[in-house]
């Protein structure tokens, strides 16, 4: 078979290439050995965040009293796994996905695909050629350490396919996945445990954010254990599992999910007949999404990020190139991204830690979100980092209710390399919790400044 485009992986990126590509004429073979569209629509972006909204409504209506009068909360995990199943999977079949992608004149194959050479790769025991482009976009697997081998345990796919919330939940890891599917399940009546070998949880944030949701998940009733040594792992009970830390400790749960991050098969992708390293965390792409002539990647492959946004955005760089249209290259100085949590984690650009080692006149400013009206009205808790050098914006952390919302402003005055000035001089709507940002315009530029909820 030939082609003049072949795509290995039609997650969301691989499917926004191939899809564009094919509309723009060109004939494109589309390869995926799981389901079209990928993590995001059938186990990641979607799903999750339907479990976090329902555990959201809990938390709000454990809030009532004191505000707005009084409340019973039922937790009731059916109609989630429904909608989650019959709304956003269609079951985990893809039949939508598949018919979307040959409707833009797309071919489509099933298999998993190893490459074979610049243009070429194997699928099923057959052989497609690409005449104009190879477009690689594998995506990523949940890694699983070895020592849970024989284990019983989830990953982030078991646990939002589960059709009932287990009574006791032991949490590997306390990274987005772990403590944002951990803090739901908590609210839907499971008694939650997190172990995490960093010395906090989310360590890829500023440590105020891994500070405060620390407190706010045990306020919650979860066990939170950080900088710990996992010595062994058993399978316990029908199901269960529990793990043996240095020093003696026990912890167990009816179910073990084991979110310890995400890595790529660049073996089983077979990249070595590209001349590339099988044993690398990522595929060195330049700014447009080239790997070589002829071949280019986009998505989690490439090391860049394993988020939806930044696959759908190397996507738009690697379709114009392909087709020779013009474009600026690949920006990633603005990356946001958002753990989920209640309240959210919202973040662009670099931490203060990571600004001070890169060096310049750094400064650093603070505010509580609840010293904002919307913060305090809402009772909520949070706040918001800025970090500058030579007064223009490189980074910023919204810690707060909607947290992920107020990010948009943030990410945009990093990217455009806005100051703080600048800034300054804007009117920011009232009352809104992204006044929170103004208020820390004009906080006193110092480690001393107000923390969250302090």
């Amino acid at each position: 078979m030939e082609a003049d485009v072949v795509v290995v992986g039609l997650g969301p990126g691989g499917e926004e290439v191939a899809g564009k590509l094919a509309e723009a004429g060109l004939e494109v073979v589309g390869i995926e050995a799981e389901l079209v569209g990928g993590e995001c629509p059938y186990w990641g972006c979607i799903p999750s965040k339907m479990m976090v909204r329902a555990a959201d409504l809990l938390a709000e209506g454990r809030r009532i009293p004191g505000m707005a009068g009084s409340s019973v909360v039922t937790p009731d995990w059916s109609p989630v796994a429904r909608r989650i199943r019959e709304e956003a999977t269609d079951s985990w079949d893809d039949t939508v996905a598949v018919e979307r992608f040959e409707g833009k004149g797309g071919r489509f194959v099933r298999g998993r695909a190893r490459v074979t050479g610049p243009a070429s790769v194997e699928v099923a025991g057959e052989t497609i050629s690409a005449r104009r482009a190879l477009v690689l976009a594998a995506g990523a697997r949940a890694w699983v350490p070895p020592m849970f081998a024989g284990v019983p345990h989830w990953t982030n796919r078991e646990a939002v396919a589960a059709e009932t919330v287990p009574e006791t939940l032991l949490v590997v890891g306390g990274g987005a996945i772990g403590v944002e599917i951990g803090q739901a399940m908590a609210r839907f009546g499971s008694r939650v445990t997190i172990v995490e070998m960093a010395d906090r949880i989310v360590a890829p944030e500023e440590p105020e954010a891994s500070e405060l949701l620390t407190e706010i998940l045990r306020r919650e009733g979860m066990d939170v254990h950080t900088g710990v040594t996992i010595d062994r792992v058993e399978a316990s009970g029908s199901g269960g599992a529990s793990v043996h830390l240095a020093g003696g400790r026990v912890l167990g749960g009816d179910r073990m999910l084991v979110a310890t991050g995400r890595r790529t098969d660049l073996a089983g992708l077979g990249v070595g007949a590209l001349g590339l390293d099988e044993g690398g965390r990522g595929i060195p792409v330049d700014g447009r999404m080239r790997v070589q002539p002829g071949v280019w990647a986009v998505g989690d492959i490439t090391g860049k990020g394993a988020f939806t946004h930044v696959a759908m955005y190397q996507a738009r760089l690697c379709v114009a190139d392909v087709l020779g249209s013009p474009l600026p290259d690949a920006d990633y100085r603005a990356l946001p991204r958002v753990t989920f949590t209640d309240p959210e984690i919202g973040s662009v650009g670099v931490t203060e830690a990571q600004a001070r080692e890169q060096g310049g006149d750094i400064t650093v400013l603070h505010e509580s979100v609840a010293e904002s009206a919307r913060g305090w009205i809402h009772r909520g808790e949070g706040f918001v980092k800025l970090v500058a050098r030579d007064g223009v914006l490189v980074g910023a952390t919204s810690m707060a209710p909607s947290g992920g919302e107020v990010l948009g402003l943030l990410a945009l005055a990093v990217h455009a390399q806005v100051s703080l000035d600048t800034l300054r001089t804007m009117i920011f709507a009232y009352p809104t919790f992204h006044r929170a940002v103004d208020s820390a315009l004009w906080s006193p530029p110092s480690s001393a400044a107000k923390m969250a909820g302090a």
